[in-house]
């Protein structure tokens, strides 16, 4: 399985404490522990040329893996269509945290993906879909002492399945963990993940990383979606 992760890469290299926490960057950890399954990982960031995103480098990716925060107006329209277009052709597309704010989730879903939130709070994840592949092997329900809470208006699409919920120390719940469906690709959309915590070290928020990667990957990226002409069958 081929899986780039793409990352805007700017807090940890402007926030002392972020590096301290990410000192290989977001991306740098997520690649990490993917490779650990066995998975061949590319990365991406903000800053380079076509942010990283090239025709080589989609042409070669089964899933994308994006986490965007504060530069989501700096990514260019040209790029998003090519992502876009790679989705609808079956690459799968897993959005970390404030990722649904992204141009790219925005568009995919059709709504503004706008939500309730502040920081922080004790969140406690629920596994509400245990037979779903992206729950496979994960704990009924766990705990990161400190995120980012999210909470609910979440305007999106009725997802196809609701795999994850979160409720936080404040009262508040969220639908965090959403598979969706658009052309041939698989998306999922997955909350936890503030630069300022150390989220993406959990144990299960590696594995649902992982087991999502594993769902979201085509068996074949297809080619155009429009249909061509052909004869009737006989």
């Amino acid at each position: 399985m081929r899986v780039t992760v793409w990352n805007e890469y700017r807090h940890e290299v402007t926030k002392e404490h972020v590096a301290k926490i990410y000192p290989d960057g977001i991306h740098g950890l997520i690649a990490s522990f993917l490779r650990k399954r066995g998975f061949e990982v590319k990365t991406a960031t903000l800053l380079e040329p076509e942010h990283g995103l090239t025709d080589e480098v989609l042409d070669n990716t089964d899933v994308l893996i994006w986490w965007g925060h504060c530069r989501h107006k700096d990514v260019r329209d040209d790029i998003v269509d090519k992502v876009y277009e790679r989705v609808m052709r079956g690459m799968g597309l897993i959005v970390l945290h404030s990722g649904h704010y992204s141009k790219i989730f925005k568009r995919l879903m059709g709504t503004s993906c706008s939500l309730k939130w502040h920081i922080s709070e004790k969140e406690r994840i629920w596994t509400v879909a245990p037979n779903h592949p992206i729950a496979k092997g994960v704990d009924e329900t766990f705990v990161l002492p400190e995120e980012e809470m999210y909470g609910e208006r979440f305007d999106i699409p009725e997802p196809e399945e609701v795999v994850f919920m979160s409720w936080f120390s404040g009262g508040y719940v969220f639908r965090s963990g959403c598979t969706f469906k658009r052309g041939l690709g698989k998306i999922f959309y997955f909350r936890p993940g503030h630069e300022e915590f150390a989220s993406f070290h959990n144990e299960n928020v590696q594995k649902i990383i992982g087991n999502a990667c594993e769902w979201a990957c085509p068996n074949k990226i297809g080619g155009p979606l429009s249909a061509p002409c052909v004869a009737p069958l006989e």
